[in-house]
Order: C-alpha cells, then sequence, then structure tokens
C-alpha cells in the first residue's frame, strides 16, 4: 500500500514534469528552428502552424487532466453511512456483496472512497475513473498521445535538420538511439542533442500507451462495460452502442472534442444489473 500511495504522488509529478519539458522544447527549440525557413512566409509559416496546433493538444490535454482530477467519482459510501469500521471491513472482503445492490460497486484504498461505475485508478491523475470523469479521462488520452506525435515529427524535423541526417529510411529511427549514445560518450553529440533524442522515444512511448489505452475503453464503453466488470467477470445488459456512447459523452459531445468541458449530461443511473 505504501508503494501504491508514493506511485500516486510520484507519477502526476512526472506527467506534469514531462509536459513542462515538453513545452519548453517545443516553444523555445523547435518552433524558433522552423522560422529558420526563408522560401516561406511569416503569415502562413509552419513555425505558427505547428504552434498554434501544438497549443490546441496540449490545452486540451492539461484541461481533461484537470476536469478528470476535479471529478471525482460519487463517494457512496458517505451516501449509505458507512465508515471505518466492521462496516467498510465488510465491503472490502465482499461479505456484504455490494455488487447485487449496486452494480460495479467498488471500495478503493487509495481514493478512500466507496464509488459506483467504478472503472479503475489512475495513479498518473492521482484520482479514480468513474461515471463522472470517463469522458474527460477518454479526451485526456486522445489529446496527450496526439500531442506526444506532433512533439514527436516536430522533434525529428529538428533532429533531422541539426543532424543533416534524413529518417526517409524507417530503420534509421531504431538505428538512431544506438548510434546517439556511441557519439554521445565519444564527444562527437552534444548533451542537448541528446537529451531532444531520448525525448523522441519517451513520446513514441507515451504516445502509443495513451492512444492503446484509449482505443481500449472505446472498446469497453461500447460494449458497456467497465475494466472493473471486466476483471471481476460481470455480466451486463446488453445495450444498443449508440446509447452506451451517449451515457459517456452525452448529447453535444463535439463539444468535449473541441474544448474541455465538463460531461454534465451523462449520469450512469443504471437499474440493478443481473
Amino acid at each position: 500500500m505504501l508503494v501504491l500511495r508514493l506511485l500516486n504522488v510520484v507519477a502526476p509529478a512526472y506527467f506534469l514534469c514531462i509536459s513542462l519539458v515538453t513545452f519548453v522544447l517545443q516553444i523555445f527549440v523547435f518552433i524558433p528552428s522552423m522560422f529558420r525557413d526563408p522560401s516561406t512566409t511569416q503569415l502562413f509559416s509552419p513555425a505558427l502552424l505547428h504552434g498554434a496546433l501544438f497549443l490546441f493538444l496540449s490545452a486540451n490535454a492539461l484541461g481533461n487532466y484537470v476536469l478528470v482530477i476535479q471529478s471525482s467519482p460519487e463517494d457512496l459510501g458517505k451516501d449509505l453511512n458507512l465508515g471505518k469500521g466492521a462496516e467498510l471491513a465488510d465491503w472490502l472482503d465482499g461479505s456484504r456483496s455490494p455488487g447485487s445492490a449496486l452494480p460495479s460497486t467498488h471500495f478503493c484504498r487509495l481514493c478512500a472512497r466507496v464509488t459506483q461505475r467504478h472503472d479503475h485508478h489512475c495513479f498518473f491523475t492521482g484520482n479514480c475513473i468513474g461515471s463522472r470523469n470517463m469522458r474527460n479521462f477518454i479526451m485526456f488520452c486522445l489529446y496527450t498521445s496526439l500531442a506526444c506525435l506532433d512533439s514527436l515529427v516536430a522533434g525529428m524535423a529538428y533532429i533531422s535538420a541539426t543532424l543533416s541526417m534524413s529518417f526517409a529510411d524507417p530503420l534509421a529511427f531504431l538505428t538512431l538511439l544506438p548510434h546517439s549514445i556511441s557519439q554521445f560518450f565519444s564527444g562527437a553529440l552534444l548533451s542537448s542533442e541528446m537529451f531532444v533524442i531520448l525525448m523522441l522515444y519517451l513520446w513514441l512511448g507515451i504516445g502509443l500507451a495513451c492512444a492503446g489505452f484509449c482505443c481500449h475503453q472505446m472498446l469497453l464503453i461500447l460494449r458497456g462495460q467497465t475494466r472493473y466488470q471486466v476483471r471481476k467477470g460481470m455480466v451486463v445488459r446488453a445495450r444498443p452502442w449508440r446509447e452506451n456512447l451517449q451515457e459517456v459523452f452525452g448529447k453535444k459531445w463535439l463539444l468535449g472534442l473541441l474544448i474541455p468541458v465538463q460531461n454534465v449530461e451523462s449520469s450512469y443511473r443504471r437499474q440493478k444489473e443481473k
């Protein structure tokens, strides 16, 4: 439990640190290097277009990140007057079988709350993911993966211009890291350039992880399931996929794709699942 609580603090700090480093590299390194191209006009230069795109993706990623933290799932323990003694222990060991009365009910030890429609505990936000913040969590994963992809492309363009190398060969990116490490220790590569190369692989890993997690969550939503239900082997009532999507994203789903807003329409009010 101590390790999980430590991870609950370290993971958000790690994400915010990576976000800050990415912002600094984009604004002070990548974008200024794009202005050096004399063949483009200043009004529609790639630097301005890329900067606007990066700010849009970053604002949505960080905005939804904040909304995931603010929109915590409801604490059903307060409504059911569950204390921290024997009654709460019954919930923990499953002797009271809360799922028979409240489907997908789960007690999170880290958040110290009993929530319905629980999906999982996200360490990078330090919060549980449930009905109130599921849409913001998916938008957070989506825009984080897009921001990492945008930074990856900009970083590759910067390295290509700085080191006079081409990424036309698919193997060039795979061999970039070991080749750069050997050059760095031999003194032929600057530490700043080595740092950018390391960030390229970090953006690739984070982007692929967030994209995969986003696709997995969307698949569960289409089925009307949560990760907690799948892990526990719970059977859910079959419903049309359109209803499942509307339950999470609401009717004004397009607004949530453009700006980070809290989804007040989704409620996850269901009848007892058998």
